[in-house]
């Protein structure tokens, strides 16, 4: 049975007092381009540490596609967000960059040394399409690189999380390919205590700057769809998520409440065959 995060835990968590100068910067700039701002909530709770529980519910179901952001004549870079206390890229304790094994496609399982679990749960598959946002989103980032990662189905990040430190999965980097497009085969996260559901990924200008965990051009976040993590989370395993996820909305997240239309995915598929996420990323 796992333990979660608890406050001796949060010693080695840079967490919310990390997350807050972050949060505070893209404020101001707001601010100073006259953009209205959403007042920052939830701030008992740190960013990204995750409190889960596993147990089972009933009823598994299925749904169409759901979510996407709006179209606009302009193309914005994708914002960019705190990594949170858990990346695994050397900037926080461990770094799984370096491991052979870290490129690949399916991020269910640990590879290498680690112990060799599979993360549980509905099926997800996330393809990010990386652009340029100088040339109006037109121009695909052919030969960059996506380090992608998340917490599981009971809210646990591999690496740090107690009862998964020695575990890898969940983690992954790809290359773009001619279409700017990389593709991770997955399971659909938990949300746990004070976070939307959410999935991590940091843009590289290479695969070889991606490897060697440096020259990070984008660090940002994708958001999951309301109405497809209820359906989800209505399955065995999510019992928790169920409850977490409804004392928060995207409107009141810390990250996601200035603004999510760029980090909304699009999700199609059911329960029954898995889903596909798919979103755009401008750099």
């Amino acid at each position: 049975m796992h333990r979660h995060h608890d406050d001796e835990d949060h010693e080695h968590d840079r967490g919310l007092s990390y997350d807050l100068p972050v949060l505070a910067r893209r404020r101001m700039i707001r601010l100073m381009a006259g953009a209205s701002l959403v007042p920052l909530v939830g701030c008992g709770a740190d960013e990204d540490t995750p409190a889960s529980a596993s147990s089972s519910s009933s009823a598994a179901s299925s749904s169409g596609s759901s979510g996407g952001s709006s179209s606009s004549a302009e193309c914005a870079t994708i914002p960019n967000e705190t990594a949170g206390p858990y990346p695994g890229d050397g900037s926080n304790g461990v770094n799984v960059l370096k491991e052979s094994g870290v490129v690949r496609s399916d991020i269910t399982k640990s590879f290498g040394d680690s112990a060799g679990g599979t993360a549980e749960g509905v099926p997800l598959t996330v393809t990010l399409t990386v652009v340029d946002a100088a040339s109006g989103c037109g121009t695909p980032k052919k030969g960059a690189a996506v380090y992608l990662w998340h917490c599981d189905r009971e809210g646990l990040y591999s690496l740090y999380s107690e009862g998964a430190t020695d575990e890898n999965y969940l983690r992954g980097v790809q290359e773009t390919d001619d279409k700017g497009q990389v593709t991770f085969k997955s399971i659909f996260p938990a949300c746990y205590t004070g976070r939307w559901p959410h999935i991590h990924f940091e843009v590289y200008g290479s695969l070889d700057d991606a490897t060697a965990a440096t020259s990070i051009t984008n660090t940002s976040q994708l958001a999951l769809p309301k109405d497809v993590c209820d359906t989800v989370y209505a399955t065995d395993g999510y019992t928790q998520s169920v409850t977490n996820l409804a004392q928060l909305s995207l409107e009141t997240d810390n990250i996601f409440s200035d603004s999510y239309d760029q980090q909304l995915a699009t999700l199609e598929g059911s329960v029954e065959k898995g889903y596909t996420a798919t979103l755009t990323v401008p750099v």
